[in-house]
Order: C-alpha cells, then sequence, then structure tokens
C-alpha cells in the first residue's frame, strides 16, 4: 500500500490461460503408445497368407501336374479305346451285311439268307457289342480316375454291388428277357421271316428284340412274346420241310396202277416251274401207310425247301385228283370207302290202309256225323 497515496498496495498477476500454463510447466510428457495401425497389420496378414499359399503351392504344383497329365492320358486313351472298338465292331456288322447281299438273288441265298433277317440280326448283335463295349471301356476309365485322386473305391464298389443285387431282384423279369433276347440273337435261333412255334403263340416273326419278339399269327393278329417266357423254340423255316400227301383209294383198285399213275405226277411236277427250285428231293411213293376192310391209303412225300410244304402238298392233290379222274381210279373221301347205295323206299308204305269214315253213307260215317238239336214249333 502505497504511504503516499494512503491506500493499500494492490499487486496485478496478468490472467493466463490453463493450456499455456500446462504447457509452461513442468508436467512430465506423456509415455509412447503401444496400440499398432490396423492398416498395418492387415497388410501383414494378407503377405503372410500370401507367403503361406505361394509356399504350398510351390510344395505341391508337381503333384497336381503330376495327376492332371495322368487323368488326361485316361481319358484320351479311353477315348481313342472305345473309338477303335465301335469302328471294329462296325466293319464287323458291314461285312456281314455284305456276305447276306452277296448270296442274295441266288437260288441257295433266297432259300438260306433273308436279307431284312441279317440286318435286323447285325444291327441288335452291334448295338449290345458297342453298348458292352463303351460300359467296359468308360467304367474301367472312371474307377482309374477316381483311384488317381486316392479316393477309396471300397464302400463305392460295395454300394454298387448292393444296389445291383436290389435292382437284380426287383427287375429280375426284364434282365431275363433282354439276357434270353441277346442269346437268341448270338445263336441264330430265329429271324424276320421264319415261321416259329414259341408254345405260347406261333406264326411268322415279323421283329426281333432285345426284350420283345413280335409274331403275326394265321389270321393276322400281332403276338408280343416276352423272351423271357419262351421255353422252347420251333423253327419251321430252317433247313427243310416235308410235304406229305395221303391218298385214300378203294381197296378194290390196283395197286401196281395207282403207283404208276402217282409216278408220272410226280416227274411231271418235278419238271415244271417253279416246283422244281421249290423241291429239294424226288417225290416218292412210299407206298401204303395202312389198309382198311373197303379202302387203303398211300402216302407220298417230298423233300422241299422251308415254308413251301403247303404249297407242294396242294399242288400234289390238285394233280393227283385229275390224274385219277382221268385214269378212272376213285379217291375216297374218308378213311373208309362210301357206303352201298340203299333200295328206294316203298311208296307205298306211308299210305295208311282204307277207313269205313272215309265213305259218308256207311252206318260208321253215320254214328260218327253230329246230332242235330229238335226244333220247337212256333
Amino acid at each position: 500500500m502505497s504511504p503516499a497515496a494512503g491506500r493499500p498496495l494492490r499487486l496485478e498477476v496478468p490472467a493466463v490461460s490453463l493450456p499455456v500454463l500446462l504447457a509452461a510447466g513442468t508436467t512430465p510428457s506423456p509415455s509412447p503408445s503401444t496400440s499398432t495401425d490396423p492398416t498395418t497389420a492387415t497388410l501383414q496378414d494378407a503377405q503372410q497368407s500370401a507367403t503361406n499359399a505361394a509356399s504350398w503351392i510351390e510344395q505341391n504344383w508337381s503333384t497336381w501336374l503330376a495327376i492332371g497329365l495322368r487323368v488326361l492320358l485316361i481319358l484320351v486313351i479311353a477315348a481313342v479305346l472305345r473309338v477303335m472298338v465301335r469302328r471294329a465292331i462296325t466293319k464287323l456288322i458291314e461285312r456281314m451285311n455284305r456276305t447276306a447281299q452277296a448270296v442274295d438273288g441266288t437260288a441257295l441265298g433266297g432259300l438260306l439268307v433273308n436279307v431284312e433277317r441279317r440286318r435286323q440280326r447285325s444291327h441288335a448283335i452291334g448295338s449290345v457289342l458297342r453298348s458292352v463295349a463303351s460300359f467296359l471301356i468308360m467304367g474301367t476309365a472312371a474307377l482309374m480316375i477316381l483311384a488317381t485322386f486316392e479316393i477309396n473305391l471300397a464302400p463305392l464298389l460295395a454300394s454298387a454291388g448292393v444296389a445291383g443285387v436290389a435292382i437284380g431282384f426287383g427287375a429280375r423279369n426284364l434282365v431275363t428277357d433282354f439276357l434270353s433276347g441277346v442269346f437268341m440273337i448270338l445263336e441264330d435261333q430265329y429271324g424276320v421271316g421264319d415261321t416259329i412255334d414259341a408254345g405260347v403263340a406261333s406264326g411268322e416273326v415279323i421283329e426281333v428284340g432285345l426284350r420283345v419278339t413280335k409274331l403275326r399269327g394265321d389270321s393276322g393278329e400281332i403276338w408280343y412274346v416276352r423272351n423271357g417266357e419262351v421255353k422252347r423254340i420251333g423253327n419251321l423255316s430252317q433247313g427243310w420241310a416235308t410235304a406229305g400227301v395221303d391218298v385214300t383209294v378203294r381197296a378194290s383198285e390196283d395197286l401196281d396202277r395207282v403207283q404208276s399213275v402217282l409216278n408220272e405226277v410226280a416227274e411231271a411236277v418235278s419238271k415244271e416251274e417253279p416246283w422244281n427250285e421249290r423241291l429239294w428231293g424226288p417225290i416218292e411213293v412210299l407206298g401204303l401207310d395202312s389198309v382198311l376192310l373197303d379202302s387203303m391209303v398211300v402216302r407220298v412225300s417230298a423233300k422241299t425247301m422251308p415254308g413251301k410244304a403247303l404249297s407242294v402238298e396242294r399242288e400234289l392233290r390238285w394233280r393227283i385228283k385229275r390224274a385219277f379222274d382221268a385214269a378212272d381210279i376213285h379217291i375216297v373221301g374218308g378213311s373208309t370207302a362210301e357206303p352201298e347205295e340203299e333200295p328206294a323206299p316203298d311208296p307205298s308204305a306211308n299210305v295208311a290202309a282204307p277207313s269205313a269214315l272215309a265213305n259218308p253213307a256207311s252206318p260208321q260215317a253215320a254214328a260218327a256225323s253230329p246230332i242235330v238239336a229238335p226244333t220247337t214249333p212256333k
């Protein structure tokens, strides 16, 4: 406080802000931060992952390349082998067809070879062989590829075996039909154009399949016969057929004369077309087949081409009938001779004896007349 002024002395301190004091004071400096930058950490992780991936690829690329080349080699070999096998099968089928066409048009070719039959048979055989070859080759290639990847094939093969057994039990009829059709075609038991007796149906074969065979009956109906249901087959079109004719004549006929007429008919048929091509042997008179009290049966037989026996039999019957009529040899219509003619009936046998009632003047007629009712006078 200044004495002169007689007032107390005041000390004025300039106002200083807190930040300035903190900056000018002796407060200790903060410690360095221990946290890392997130961007730097992400880059470091990516770099580490890339390094690990590159190292893993560098270690395994040779193995991958070897597996890839092995798979590619298996596929190439399988494809080439499949093409070669299919071409070989196709050439084999074409050679079979050319062989059939070479003999077609000749007499023997028309008898033994049916072009449509050979074509369908070769087509079916080729289809089966190609399918089996493709399945075996590609299936083996698939198993080899799985083994290349070190996949355990034991569970897969076991599952496939169980599935195959289940399918076999469930579709055993289908499998039976298929296998029966394959063996029928391979063994050439019958073909298109053959006339067969399959037990359940008979007729001409119009189509042969691996599962079903189509037959056309005598009345034009079409039978679908499953190959697995055929237990026996009678082929009427393979080899040769026999034409047999039984001629029944009266027991009083001269056998030498009958045989002479039959030989003339046989010789004439053997020299004429088209019967000379349909006959594969001479027409033979075999002799008496049976002898009855008033008739006898002479047997005539000939070996013919397959399927032509019926037409040869009809022609022989036609010519034999005409020749016997010209030679006055009577043919009996049945197994026995015709019965002898009965005497004419007596025309008076059905006429009744005369009756007394026929005369109206007779007492019997008067007694049989109705009684007239009496009339009353008016």
